[in-house]
């Protein structure tokens, strides 16, 4: 099982108080090509939940891979990290994961995520 933390969380706990209000702004994404089934794990540099249905991954450089899953994800935009357990090297639109609380510490909703789409995120 992997437990994926998002560095922008570290950052945003010492960033300045407006950067709160930043952090769950949902940036505006631009496809640039067709949504994939899989994306190799390690390719993956670092996941950043926007909300409780949208996930960037970013992937080898800055390439970005939006995740908009089927249905809202309780609490996974409150806690922004979530778990994933997969037999593959790869993880595909239909593996789930789970959110990960950290107060106390303990596993909470399980969602299934949806096609890996590249995009260009706004600035």
């Amino acid at each position: 099982m992997r437990i994926l933390f998002p560095a922008a969380l570290a950052i945003a706990a010492v960033a300045a108080p407006g950067a709160a209000r930043d952090r769950n702004a949902v940036p505006a994404a631009t496809p640039t090509g067709k949504a994939e089934s899989c994306i190799p794990i390690r390719n993956i540099r670092e996941s950043l939940v926007r909300s409780d249905r949208i996930i960037d991954f970013r992937v080898n450089g800055n390439r970005y891979y939006r995740v908009t899953l089927p249905n809202s994800c309780p609490n996974l935009g409150f806690e922004r990290r979530f778990s994933y357990a997969t037999s593959l090297s790869q993880l595909c639109a239909q593996d789930i994961i789970t959110v990960f609380s950290q107060t106390p510490p303990m596993a909470g909703a399980s969602c299934g995520l949806a096609p890996f789409q590249p995009v260009t995120l706004a600035k």
